[in-house]
């Protein structure tokens, strides 16, 4: 195997990863209004992921400079093209970033307010337009000589990606509300549980939408196992989560996210940015590649690396493994605020 057939493989991984990891982030700040209807069940909600959010984004960062690196052509014309949309989500990150350290910086209920208002836009925005990004990808956007995008920001608003945004709205709403019925106590737990299976109902009837289109245009390549994996699992998700089994719940979604991902990425293969312009400009593993020795200088640190960052990561989330309450909120705020 080729290695620009392995990266191509190693940023699959990545970005599964990524949605994974970062995809129950979104939801858990996108449902943060609608779970936690009170200070102390804002708090709750927060403190879930408090310990691990911005270690998901990570994978971003590395999803990012591995393209760079590995396909800088693929780099360059994906970044000239969804110019706009990667600075709405860089624009959204940054401030849920900063919202998530400024909310509890005064005693004001307006202050936190608008700070919570903050993390919601920070957290539904980057789920929509991912979709969006990716639907495109996928698709395959106007590329014309010399590999340069030729279209406009409204090109990549069209009818699959924006179905593909609403896929990747709905189903990591539905991986929050699963993470959080599974890391909670008391009401938000309750609110979370009973949210669960109704955001997954919208998201699996979007989603089979979105995998039917995507498989019916796939050609010869057609991934039907990753595809029938992805609907099998959130069905069993959406049991689950009826159920009470809060952890097969979040499994459940965690696998329609990776499986999904992964027929994405089988049906975008050999190409990495498909050209609906002309198949001559379609940019390929092989086009788009940086120099072999480039390449092997990547493979030796990523074999170095890798294991570390994700034995880090592994202990991040053992070490905060327990659920969380209104009765673990420090004692000056506690005190002071009803019990869970």
């Amino acid at each position: 195997m080729e290695l620009s057939t392995v990266w191509f493989i190693l940023i699959a991984v990545l970005w599964t990863g990524y949605f994974f990891l970062e995809g129950f982030d979104f939801g858990v700040g996108i449902l943060l209004p609608v779970v936690g209807r009170d200070e102390p069940g804002r708090r709750v909600v927060i403190n879930t992921i408090g310990p691990v959010w911005d270690g998901n984004e990570v994978w971003l960062l590395t999803a990012g400079g591995a393209t760079f690196a590995a396909f800088p052509e693929w780099y360059a014309t994906l970044f000239s093209g969804f110019y706009l949309a990667l600075l709405l989500i860089l624009v959204a990150l940054i401030l849920r970033g900063v919202a998530f350290e400024y909310r509890g910086k005064r005693e004001d209920a307006a202050w936190r307010r608008r700070w919570d208002a903050a993390i919601v836009f920070g957290s539904a925005v980057p789920a929509l337009l991912w979709g969006v990004a990716f639907g495109n990808i996928v698709r395959g956007v106007p590329i014309g000589e010399g590999f340069t995008y030729t279209g406009g920001f409204l090109d990549l608003l069209n009818p699959y990606a924006l179905l593909g945004g609403l896929v990747t709205f709905t189903l990591f709403t539905t991986h929050g509300a699963a993470y959080l019925a599974l890391k909670t106590t008391g009401e938000v737990r309750e609110r979370a549980h009973a949210l669960a299976p109704r955001a997954g109902l919208v998201a699996a009837v979007l989603a089979v939408a979105f995998l039917a289109w995507t498989l019916l245009d796939a050609g010869e390549t057609v991934p039907w196992v990753t595809g029938a994996v992805a609907a099998l699992a959130l069905l069993g998700a959406l049991g689950a989560a009826r159920a009470g089994r809060d952890g097969w719940a979040f499994a459940l979604t965690g696998l329609t996210i990776v499986a999904a991902t992964v027929t994405l990425f089988v049906v975008l293969y050999p190409a990495v940015l498909p050209s609906s312009t002309d198949p001559a400009w379609t940019l390929t593993v092989d086009n788009a590649s940086s120099t072999p020795y480039t390449l092997k200088v990547m493979t030796v640190v990523a074999v170095i690396m890798t294991p570390i960052v994700l034995a880090y990561q592994a202990w991040t989330f053992w070490v905060f493994r327990r659920r969380i309450g209104t009765r673990d909120l420090p004692p000056t705020d506690a005190a002071r605020l009803p019990s869970a």
